[in-house]
């Protein structure tokens, strides 16, 4: 992602104060930017990178921000520009992995107003939105919502219900969803090709905000949900037609220690069939918490194989903040 200065919507594709019912320029000053720096022996650098750069929503009035996790995961350092480009530090408070979210907290004062939140659950597909980055206006999109469904992810993630809307952002992670009321609706994840109709459509994904509420304090509290964590196998999975097909393995993760190998198939879980990438994570999941020993059956070179994973708890892999 490149600086906030090197480039700018056409005037056109920009939501204007006039076309909405709230305080855009309000609620656009409360996105920051969030340069985030990471060890280059941490566990993520290789796949996402030592210097990640994305947005953040500042949902409180103490300042916490709230972003997409993968921008600050094992993150040492975080610092964070406003709207008036003011430069402070801070602190990676939390990465929930269920739900993708991660937290901020600025070790200092923003002066930045807090976006109020809203309800996913009661946007619907046609919708108008604003997508934002940090930036206001120029960075800003006006967009709709065309997709609420499932979303499963190779990484060993999924969500029952994310947010699809268009057209993309090309700043995308940790960017804003906001309604028509001009709260917060969700938090950018990804850039997607998607098809309606006879066309295609590339937008992005976006977390339903709705999901932060159960586990906030918990996450300000604790740096964690209080929640038992979810097995994990170090094993990145593809759909390919109607095959699941391991295309990735974290190095010394579960699946890599057992043996699996790039183009095993994946079969079943505990010797139940599997209709998707959602349902495999979700068979696994179902077997108990990270520790639990998953059954799967694979197929390699067309033999059958049954083999016996020890899964792990995946923060267990992750350096964790330092604590300021």
């Amino acid at each position: 992602m490149s600086d906030s200065a090197d480039w700018a919507f056409p005037a056109e594709l920009r939501p204007q104060p006039s076309d909405w019912r709230f305080d855009l320029d309000q609620a656009l000053g409360s996105l920051v930017l969030l340069r985030a720096e990471v060890p280059e022996d941490a566990f993520t650098a290789q796949i996402l990178g030592t210097e990640r750069l994305g947005n953040g929503v500042v949902i409180r009035g103490d300042g916490l921000i709230l972003t997409i996790g993968y921008l600050i995961t094992e993150a040492s350092s975080v610092w964070i520009t406003t709207a008036q480009g003011a430069v402070l530090p801070g602190h990676p408070l939390a990465y929930d992995q269920q739900t993708g979210f991660g937290l901020v907290l600025p070790l200092g004062q923003l002066g930045v107003p807090a976006l109020a939140r809203g309800s996913a659950a009661a946007a619907r597909v046609g919708d108008d939105v604003v997508v934002a980055g940090h930036g206001g206006r120029a960075h800003a999109l006006k967009a709709k919502i065309f997709d609420k469904r499932e979303f499963a992810g190779y990484w060993e993630y999924v969500l029952d219900e994310a947010l699809f809307a268009a057209p993309a952002h090309p700043q995308w992670g940790g960017s804003a969803l906001i309604g028509a009321d001009g709260r917060l609706l969700g938090i950018g994840s990804l850039l997607v090709e998607e098809k309606a109709g006879e066309e295609g459509v590339q937008g992005n994904m976006f977390v339903p905000v709705d999901l932060l509420e159960p586990i906030l304090e918990d996450l300000v509290q604790r740096g964690r949900a209080r929640r038992a964590a979810r097995p994990w196998l170090g094993m990145y999975t593809t759909e390919i037609g109607k095959k699941l097909v391991v295309a990735g393995l974290a190095a010394g993760g579960p699946a890599d220690r057992a043996g699996l190998k790039l183009g095993d198939q994946v079969l079943a879980v505990a010797g139940e069939r599997l209709s998707g990438l959602a349902d495999l994570f979700r068979k696994i999941w179902a077997l108990g918490p990270a520790g639990v020993e998953v059954p799967l059956t694979i197929a390699r070179s067309g033999t059958k194989t049954d083999v016996r994973l020890q899964s792990a708890d995946r923060s267990d892999f992750l350096k964790k903040p330092a604590l300021h």
